[in-house]
């Protein structure tokens, strides 16, 4: 990381939350932000690279943004949750893995590669949700970086949003602790969780124990979050008909309705000799979904190639719920949070949604 940016970053911080960070005597701390779990000695960083030991003192990023704007809430992606309606995104800059196949790799990996470019720009909280509440907004999202080592700055703003009547999500790569998850669990309720791969090998040559993001499923589900998955499908790394199977018979093990985005790979960052991902591999995982009882599965990052697999269909008589192409919503026939011709409840955050047909 350039002395620039580094000293650059080290202004804006501040104190981690006194349950994120636990004495381990010595002047180090023990971080519990993520499933990493870091001890870190004084003047050293965490995994992560921003969350530091400041004289025995973690501190961690807050005031500012790398990234700032109002997305449509299909792109996190979130299907079930306010169709049609945007989400005023925020993100930070560093991640707590490392991926090859990064595709926010600009801003996640930006104190690990000299060629990422993004950058820090202050801010305060209160402008985050200004900026949610003048774009009419009913969602404050972190994303583009990894959310989890940033929780407590996402905090600060998501109190302030919910005073605001705002919901509030995370779209992580799921390696998170059972501390965290308490910590953000009153001011949030939306979390997108990545399933990379089902092989533990995969997961440690990404930077986490498998074990970690499948208990992160389990709790977020017990935990009443809304959670959807969404699983990137690389050829030749993650998308054998073995594995699909596994995935999708996990997330069935837990609930039905939960809906599993298996979207296309381009080769980016470090990852160039894997193919693109072709409509037809999207077809093979959402099958698996399918097979396993999944109620939701849809194929992303191919809009108006996947044969209706970007729709959402009543799981009891097979209506058409919700048609979408990318991001875009064509109709929306939900009636409240049911399905409009026989009445059985769609399970999702609806709300008030705009642009019905």
């Amino acid at each position: 990381m350039p002395t620039t940016l580094q000293n650059l970053l080290r202004h804006h911080t501040r104190l981690a939350g006194s349950d994120l960070a636990l004495p381990e005597g010595e002047n180090a701390v023990r971080c519990v932000a993520c499933g990493n779990r870091c001890l870190i000695q004084n003047g050293h960083a965490g995994l992560c690279q921003v969350r530091f030991n400041e004289e025995g003192m973690l501190r961690v990023p807050g005031g500012y943004v790398a990234g700032l704007q109002a997305d449509p809430i299909e792109k996190k992606p979130f299907y079930h949750v306010y169709p049609g309606c945007e989400a005023l995104s925020f993100g930070m800059l560093g991640c707590n893995l490392h991926c090859a196949y990064c595709q926010n790799w600009v801003s996640s990996q930006v104190l690990r590669n000299d060629e990422a470019i993004a950058h820090p720009h202050p801010c305060t909280a209160e402008q985050i949700v200004a900026l949610a509440l003048k774009s009419g907004a009913p969602a404050i999202v972190s994303t583009y970086n990894e959310p989890l080592i940033t929780s407590e700055w996402a905090m600060e703003v998501f109190q302030l949003a919910n005073a605001e009547g705002l919901e509030c999500g995370y779209v992580s790569n799921g390696n998170a602790s059972p501390e965290v998850m308490e910590y953000l669990r009153p001011c949030t309720r939306l979390f997108k969780i990545d399933l990379k791969s089902f092989q533990d090998a995969n997961y440690r040559k990404l930077g986490c124990p498998l074990q970690n993001v499948l208990d992160t499923i389990q709790r977020a589900i017990a935990m009443d979050f809304w959670v959807e998955i969404v699983t990137l499908i690389v050829p030749g790394f993650n998308d054998g008909e073995e594995e699909l199977r596994q995935m999708a018979e996990f997330l069935a093990g837990i609930r039905r309705d939960i809906p599993w985005h298996v979207t296309a790979f381009h080769p980016d960052y470090q990852m160039t000799g894997p193919r693109p991902t072709h409509p037809e591999d999207l077809e093979r995982a959402c099958e698996a979904g399918r097979q396993a009882g999944l109620h939701h599965v849809y194929a992303g990052n191919r809009p108006g190639r996947v044969a209706g697999l970007e729709h959402t269909y009543c799981p009891h008589c097979k209506a058409r719920i919700i048609e979408r192409q990318g991001f875009h919503i064509l109709a929306n026939r939900m009636q409240g949070d049911q399905c409009p011709e026989c009445h059985t409840p769609i399970a999702g955050v609806w709300g008030d949604q705009p642009g019905r047909s």
